[in-house]
């Protein structure tokens, strides 16, 4: 554990892309493989669920510290972490002479925190006080950050990629291959990380996504002639990559969820398909024409799905790539090669297994000019991807661009604000917008991005000399601010009581210039419901 301390501590005191690599690196070439393991468990992005509950957690301080509650109380208010709350609060086993405890991450893991959930109350009070006693600091940070399920590392699974890589000696799309999918973290699966054989382990496993860059400007300027490009609708679903291996079907999301029971007329249809096939593709809410994103909701993040929900909402997948075809990877031949084969491979195939269509535009005006119905086909704009591109993984700039419509847009009036998260705890950075509808405000959106840092800190100021009321910590403010927000569609909500629900909201800018009455009302934001 305290090793792993020492690595977040490198990693959290630098920006330094290439010597945030180097230290991960360093750390995998030399930890024992049950502890690398958990490493890149915790470094992906996975995490446990949560062991112990706040109230207990600052209970249990309370009578370690011999601190009074309200001083742990206004000390965690201001901290904004109860995990790092906790390691300031408590003495440093370093500034003593105790003997630590030198047992490693997975040895931590695997013996104290997974093991609390079956213990009473009072037997787990005593182990984590008797853990906040023998790990310095940094290590005390993250056992408690594991505690709470909230453990979050400052770098991206491309690191984590580059660093196996390096300190392996593989190239980075075989790790990236390898760290897919569901895997246990044990000894055994960090071996195989650094194993040199081909070949394939896991029948289920899905490949690395390949991602597209946002596309702000006109794209005839910068990439040349439209006859090197490959142009799509850029559907408004979830991707989805379809796995079908050893007489098996396996159904993954961008997530790295599986999701096949959430899907099984995809499924299904998948047995259609020949053996060592994977296709990658966008799942939606079809009836004969897109669906809105709304009725896909309806089935994302449910374990099985009845008959009646099919009826409902049925689903398509229409597959845009294929990255093995008949047991060969085939993601290094060039984009207009896979097209071949994936226009072979679903021949004949019934929906909802579907080819996704190519937009046929002849030219660049012609292209945005169709371009301009996206919104009126329920999709977020083109796909452009260079012919002559393979299937990579992450984003690298230039293969493949999304150029989506323009975000429709509302004015609205902040009223609430609560204090953010980690490095802004301690400045009001979550906001709840309304708008008008007759004498009173309605909520319609919350929004936690789109300002800068100058802006959150005037923001934050303001906000603590125009409060009105106190909610926890959650402060009304005088409703006079106007912001614009912006946001990628909008459908009708029974949940909301505005009627309506905006999807992916986020802050355009501070409509200093405007005031309350200026914003838009309850009436013209449901008016928008025709335009999506």
């Amino acid at each position: 554990m305290r090793r792993f301390g020492e690595l977040f501590e490198r990693l959290d005191q630098t920006n330094a892309t290439n010597e945030k690599v180097a230290a991960l690196a360093d750390y995998f070439a030399s930890v024992p493989p049950a502890d690398g393991a958990w490493a890149v468990y915790f470094l992906s992005g996975r995490r446990l669920k949560r062991l112990i509950g706040a109230a207990r957690l600052r209970a249990w301080l309370v009578a370690e510290s011999g601190l009074p509650e309200w001083l742990v109380e206004e000390t965690h208010q201001h901290v904004g972490d109860l995990a790092e709350t906790i390691a300031l609060m408590l003495e440093d086993p370093e500034r003593r002479d105790a003997d630590a405890d030198v047992r490693g991450l997975a040895a931590w893991v695997e013996e104290e925190l997974l093991s609390l959930r079956e213990l009473p109350e009072d037997e787990q009070a005593r182990r984590v006080r008797s853990a906040w006693r023998g790990l310095p600091r940094p290590a005390c940070f993250l056992y408690n950050k594991l505690l709470t399920g909230a453990l979050r590392v400052g770098v991206s699974q491309t690191l984590v990629e580059r660093a196996l890589a390096r300190a392996s000696g593989l190239p980075r799309p075989v790790i990236a291959h390898r760290l897919m999918g569901d895997w246990r973290p044990d000894a055994g699966f960090f071996a195989s990380l650094f194993d040199e054989r081909s070949g394939r382990e896991d029948a289920s496993r899905p490949y690395p996504f390949f991602l597209a860059h946002p596309l702000d400007a006109d794209p005839a300027p910068q990439l040349g002639p439209l006859a090197d490009w490959q142009c799509e609708w850029k559907w408004d679903g979830i991707r989805g990559q379809l796995v079908r291996r050893e007489d098996a079907v396996f159904l993954w999301s961008r997530g790295e969820e599986m999701i096949t029971d959430t899907f099984p007329e995809v499924a299904e249809a998948a047995w259609q398909l020949p053996e060592d096939t994977v296709l990658d593709g966008e799942l939606l809410a079809w009836d004969g024409e897109v669906l809105p994103f709304s009725q896909l909701q309806r089935r994302l993040g449910r374990k099985r799905v009845g008959r009646q929900l099919r009826r409902e909402v049925p689903v398509h997948l229409l597959a845009y790539d294929v990255l093995e075809d008949r047991g060969e990877d085939v993601r290094h031949e060039p984009l207009a090669a896979r097209r071949q084969r994936l226009e072979r491979l679903l021949a004949g195939v019934e929906p909802p297994l579907r080819l996704s269509p190519l937009i046929e535009a002849g030219d660049w005006d012609r292209l945005h000019r169709l371009r301009t119905e996206a919104r009126a086909r329920r999709v977020e704009g083109v796909m452009l991807k260079r012919r002559d591109s393979p299937y990579g993984i992450g984003r690298p700039k230039g293969p493949w661009w999304k150029w989506k419509v323009a975000p429709l847009t509302l004015d609205a009036i902040l009223i609430y604000a609560q204090p953010g998260h980690g490095r802004r705890a301690n400045l009001y950075t979550d906001y709840t917008f309304a708008v008008p509808d007759g004498e009173g405000l309605v909520p319609v959106a919350k929004a936690y991005s789109g300002l800068d840092d100058a802006e959150i800190r005037r923001l934050d100021r303001w906000i603590r000399r125009h409060t009105v009321e106190r909610f926890g910590p959650v402060r009304s403010v005088e409703p006079v601010q106007v912001f614009e927000l912006a946001f990628e569609g909008i459908a009708p909500s029974r949940r909301h009581k505005s009627g309506v629900a905006l999807r992916f909201p986020r802050i355009a800018r501070w409509r200093e210039d405007l005031g309350p009455a200026d914003a838009d009302s309850l009436n013209q934001v449901r008016a928008l419901l025709d335009e999506a």
